[in-house]
């Protein structure tokens, strides 16, 4: 056999995608919409399916009137052909018939990879459409709508899409950037409590592993930021997408081939949370659960001091999470901590955990002492009472 040398290639792709801020997306009046298809595709006449958070629909039942109104009146630009609404909240993710709905509707309107699918819901739904247009065609176009706290300022600003199976959260995924995301404050009056809040975990998360100074921020406002200051919740969404789309950029490692994931401090024991509760606990909820599970790991191995851990649980007090685990069996505590294998499972490679050795500053671990885990989760529950009753 002839003795063929070896081909290689290598090549960059770049990508750009925008996050920009409106208000009434879909008054007639505001051309953000309109000038984001019109300057893809300046010959008009785009086509464009609409998928919506049921949730979503229920706090603004006239959005979807809006919108058909909306597109007839730029109708040159804009080719509207269905709206689907889906089921809202992370069970979504679960079922798999929502991403072949979505596969369906893009092959009955021929949806190509020069049109457009637009989702509008909180991060779950932004999550499983993500997914499904990532898919299909190999990649649709995507312009993601986030309408909750925890999805303007976290999950729909970066280019993860996933949805859940095997009883794993994200098993399935991809990452694709979408073409743009539009944050509209309007969608956020409506949020429930427990939605407004559970969103600001992720502002704490990234000031934590990231900017002292925005922790000194959501400290001196938490109490503004659990009363619903439209003000300042603007500032905290801003601050928080703009470092989120940063470390995608700055970090080096925009589709996680690397061990470490410090935009997943906390999240080792949420996602097992979100799973044992049969998803009752929002995300950001089980996040804030996680990262005060953590802080309490931090010191109770001397990375932090008790102050610093203090001043922290106080800050999550004070914005209404609740963080008491909601586990109270042996077995419990036990499959909770089988989820530090099952986190390293799903990032692959080492075991990489990350906590804080200070405010602002991430510190990486490579091993977690289990026993000192199940004393620091004895610890949280000794101190705190639950809020919220799980069933």
């Amino acid at each position: 056999m002839q003795n063929y040398k070896t081909i290689s290639q290598s090549f960059k792709v770049p990508y750009e995608y925008k996050l920009h801020f409106t208000e009434h997306i879909f008054n007639q009046d505001n051309v953000l919409f309109k000038e984001l298809i019109r300057k893809y595709n300046p010959k008009g006449n785009v086509k464009v399916l609409f998928v919506i958070d049921s949730g979503v629909l229920e706090c603004h039942p006239n959005l979807s009137d809006q919108i058909t109104a909306y597109c007839e009146k730029y109708s040159a630009e804009i080719n509207s052909t269905e709206q689907i609404v889906i089921p809202g909240g992370e069970q979504c993710k679960n079922d798999y018939g929502n991403v072949e709905r979505i596969l369906h509707a893009v092959n009955d309107n021929k949806i190509c990879r020069h049109s457009f699918v637009v989702a509008i819901g909180g991060g779950a739904v932004i999550d499983m459409v993500g997914y499904a247009a990532a898919i299909a065609h190999r990649g649709v176009k995507l312009i993601r709508i986030p309408t909750t706290v925890l999805s303007q300022n976290d999950s729909a600003v970066g280019v993860k899409n996933s949805i859940n199976i095997l009883g794993k959260k994200n098993f399935l995924g991809t990452f694709a950037p979408p073409y743009a995301i539009i944050n509209d404050p309007f969608f956020l009056t409506t949020l429930e409590q427990r939605d407004w809040i559970s969103g600001i975990s992720e502002a704490i998360k990234v000031a934590l592993i990231k900017d002292d100074k925005f922790f000194e921020f959501l400290e001196e406002n938490s109490i503004k930021l659990r009363d619903r200051d439209m003000s300042a919740m603007q500032y905290l969404i801003y601050r928080c997408a703009e470092m989120h789309m940063e470390h995608i950029a700055q970090g080096g490692d925009p589709f996680e081939s690397g061990s470490s994931r410090p935009l997943d401090f906390g999240h080792w024991a949420a996602h097992k949370l979100e799973f044992m509760t049969n998803y009752q606990l929002r995300h950001g909820e089980a996040v804030a659960i996680g990262m005060a599970l953590d802080i309490t790991y931090a010191h109770l191995s001397g990375l932090i001091n008790k102050s610093t851990l203090e001043r922290i649980l106080d800050v999550l007090q004070n914005i209404g999470f609740d963080i008491h685990i909601p586990l109270t069996e042996k077995n419990e505590i036990e499959e909770l901590l089988n989820g530090i294998e099952e986190f390293r499972e799903h990032l692959g490679g080492e075991l990489t955990i990350t906590l804080i050795s200070e405010i602002g500053a991430k510190h990486d671990v490579h091993v977690i002492d289990r026993e000192v885990m199940k004393n620091a989760i004895m610890w949280l529950n000794n101190k705190y009472q639950p809020k919220i009753s799980i069933q």
